[in-house]
């Protein structure tokens, strides 16, 4: 049987925004593997008729020990499965993952779900995270990237040369995140940070733009959901909540009734591949706040689906959501279909399972016509 290998850092990154990919290529007669940390939806990909390899994976550490560790143990995984080709997410993945096809010749897809703030910031681990990319990324038969941003960053970097496209993120499945009713004119306006509470997912720009406007406008309502990935900021939710400026409501996988009780969704993050919360909120028809960066704005066309504010500033962050409170009801209601419009025209996430089933299967005819090559050859 043809057989695919998945690797991921999280079950997020693999059974939210790849589940319709995997049901496909199962349909087609793939045997699918899948490579990344135990977690609760790990039986929900065994029971799709995923074959599940436990890999421990610290996404945020830098530690050369774990990551040769981690390296050794995708080698290990690819010489046991021994698949056709194998489908890499996340910088990790990415890198150790395609250092590892590399060496034994498996041909590999990479998908660039973002450059991460090591690549961003100058230093050390930046020309580290460089020369592994060029290592990794040269041998890969494809590299997709999120947005044209960092595929750029890439090629003016020397990283790529060949073998990259674009894909409209991870898409957005329109069937699953439907068009909800907009909250009744009369309910109370709710904001809500949907993300994992950490510094460069902008949560000090959110907690200091709720701070100022609950001065003026004390029935508006500031929500944040995500797991905290920085301890600093228990405490500092904790005091925000007790004053009565947010409400933490922690992880939830539910995030489409999330949605539903939101009348804006805002992402003030410093960097993205592609928003996934954006587009799932835009399907859903809620209008969307969120930093002028790639991955943000090319979702959102400015005061027509919602409002883009400059990166890191909270101000501006603060007049976007002042202007979105006074804008009249039917406004608000307008831009939420036509980011639902946005969605369905651009970032449907049939175009990314197209995309990767036409890849893969031609991965495969080239594997068979080597195959009979090599017999040939011994005749």
């Amino acid at each position: 049987m043809k057989k695919v290998l998945m690797l991921g850092n999280s079950d997020i990154v693999i059974y939210n925004f790849r589940r319709e990919l995997i049901e496909k290529m199962i349909k087609s007669g793939y045997e699918v593997y899948v490579s990344l940390p135990y977690s609760k939806r790990t039986e929900a990909l065994k029971d799709m008729g995923c074959i599940f390899i436990n890999t421990e994976i610290n996404g945020r550490g830098t530690d050369i020990f774990e990551d040769i560790k981690l390296c050794l143990q995708y080698l290990k995984t690819l010489i046991k499965v021994r698949p056709d080709v194998v489908l890499t997410y996340t910088i990790k993945p990415n890198i150790y993952g395609g250092i590892a096809c590399r060496l034994m010749r498996i041909p590999y897809i990479c998908n660039i779900t973002g450059l991460g703030s090591g690549y961003l910031k100058n230093g050390l681990v930046k020309k580290i995270i460089k020369i592994l990319s060029r290592i990794s990324y040269k041998k890969a038969t494809k590299i997709f990237f999120q947005n044209t941003s960092d595929m750029n960053t890439l090629i003016n970097d020397n990283i790529l040369t060949r073998n990259y496209d674009l894909l409209p993120g991870s898409g957005v499945n329109l069937e699953r995140y439907n068009l909800l009713d907009y909250p009744d004119k009369e309910s109370e306006v709710n904001f809500s940070f949907i993300a994992r509470v950490m510094k460069d997912k902008g949560i000090d720009e959110y907690l200091e733009a709720a701070k100022s406007i609950k001065v003026n406008y004390p029935r508006v309502n500031f929500s944040i959901i995500g797991k905290i990935e920085e301890v600093k900021y228990r405490s500092i939710l904790s005091e925000y909540e007790r004053r009565g400026i947010i409400k933490y409501e922690g992880f939830n996988d539910d995030i489409i009734h999330v949605i539903e009780k939101s009348s804006c969704i805002i992402n003030p993050s410093y960097s993205e591949g592609m928003s996934n919360v954006l587009l799932e909120g835009a399907a859903c028809g809620r209008p969307l706040i969120a930093s002028d960066i790639p991955g943000c704005r090319e979702i959102i066309d400015n005061d027509i689906n919602g409002l883009l504010f400059n990166v890191k500033s909270a101000e501006d962050l603060i007049e976007k959501i002042d202007k979105f409170i006074n804008l009249d009801y039917r406004e608000k209601v307008l831009m939420g279909l036509a980011g639902r419009i946005k969605v369905q025209d651009s970032f449907n996430r049939d175009i990314v399972v197209d995309k990767y089933m036409n890849l893969i299967n031609s991965i495969e005819r080239n594997n068979k016509k080597y195959k009979l090559f090599k017999i040939i050859r011994a005749t």
